[in-house]
């Protein structure tokens, strides 16, 4: 298995891809203005601000404007006003808050103890020991990565609803009328089920419908552990008389449609975004070719705020016009 990492340094915004055998597996971003407190991985000494018994939990203060939901499991005591250390463990998603994990009681002021791993940490874990490339072959590698998350996919169709994501397994796509067997197809695509999953940043439930019914369960528990890892987090049911297979997948990060897109299905991008989307167009633009004394990004007004700080920071080749035509959010790059 050959394993490689691309790294995107644009200004506003650190962006790495981990690929396996040429497939991207893994999308990291970290921005200058990402909360420390709500990070996975991050400790905290909070305050349980609300009780939430309904839920079996609580919610709880972490400083600077931040709460996260707090499960309580049995023999906990963290009644409202109590000091609590806690430690992120699923970042913020939807409506939904960040998830804490109780780690004991706290002592002294609400504040952050520990910052969770940073992306070069993280990268340091999955892809230990690789040299990372950068420059235009990164920031393409980003623009696939993400491009790839969106596909639907051929052999595994995979879609997140509110409710779950469900991977539906189809022979015929895969094997244009080829008679490839059944096994092997139900292998393949819960490896591409869960290398989808995992680059869209996902988790919850999942139903699986496979080829056929019948299935061997011990073949089906190998290949689902081989596509899925064995974390102990990952909950997983038989394959019942339908033929498909449910499982739970955790929640860590932030899914990727939620950080990019205001209007995932339309992709249309964030504000926030999609100057950073403009930047990141002109950066690759004076890497493509370092021959011409200026390259000149064009951007609508509602940009312009944004986008002139980082692009100062590409250096004196690098100019910025605001352009009235534009429609908001919209961009062009221009070579003088």
């Amino acid at each position: 298995m050959t394993i490689e990492v691309f790294l995107d340094d644009t200004p506003g915004e650190l962006r790495a891809v981990v690929e396996r055998d040429g497939r991207p597996e893994h999308i990291l971003i970290e921005r200058p203005d990402d909360v420390p407190q709500i990070r996975l991985g991050a400790r905290s000494v909070a305050r349980v601000r609300q009780s939430a018994p309904g839920l079996k939990g609580a919610f709880v203060d972490l400083g600077g404007g931040q709460d996260a939901f707090m499960p309580i499991r049995s023999g906990v005591s963290a009644p409202v006003g109590a000091k609590v250390e806690v430690e992120i463990s699923a970042e913020r998603r939807e409506a939904k808050a960040p998830v804490a994990r109780w780690l004991g009681a706290g002592q002294g002021e609400i504040r952050l103890l520990a910052a969770g791993p940073t992306l070069m940490q993280t990268l340091a874990i999955l892809a230990p020991g690789v040299e990372p490339v950068t420059g235009r072959d990164a920031i393409e590698a980003g623009w696939r990565a993400v491009d790839e998350a969106q596909a639907m996919g051929d052999l595994a169709q995979v879609e997140r609803t509110r409710a779950m994501i469900t991977v539906d397994v189809d022979l015929n796509a895969h094997d244009m009328g080829r008679a490839r067997p059944r096994d092997e197809t139900n292998r393949l695509a819960l490896r591409e089920a869960a290398r989808r999953i995992r680059l869209n940043r996902w988790g919850g439930l999942v139903a699986v419908d496979l080829i056929g019914t019948q299935h061997d369960g011990k073949a089906i528990l190998a290949a689902l552990k081989a596509a899925f890892g064995d974390d102990p987090a990952i909950v997983h049911g038989p394959v019942n008389r339908f033929g498909v297979l449910m499982l739970s997948l955790p929640w860590r990060r932030t899914p990727l449609e939620e950080i990019l897109y205001a209007d995932a299905r339309r992709r249309i991008l964030r504000p926030e975004q999609a100057a950073q989307e403009a930047v990141r167009r002109l950066r690759f633009a004076l890497l493509e070719d370092t021959t011409r004394a200026r390259v000149r990004l064009c951007v609508a007004p509602g940009l312009a705020t944004a986008v002139t700080p980082l692009v100062a920071q590409l250096g004196p080749r690098a100019h910025l016009k605001t352009d009235d035509g534009l429609r908001a959010g919209d961009f062009v790059v221009e070579a003088e």
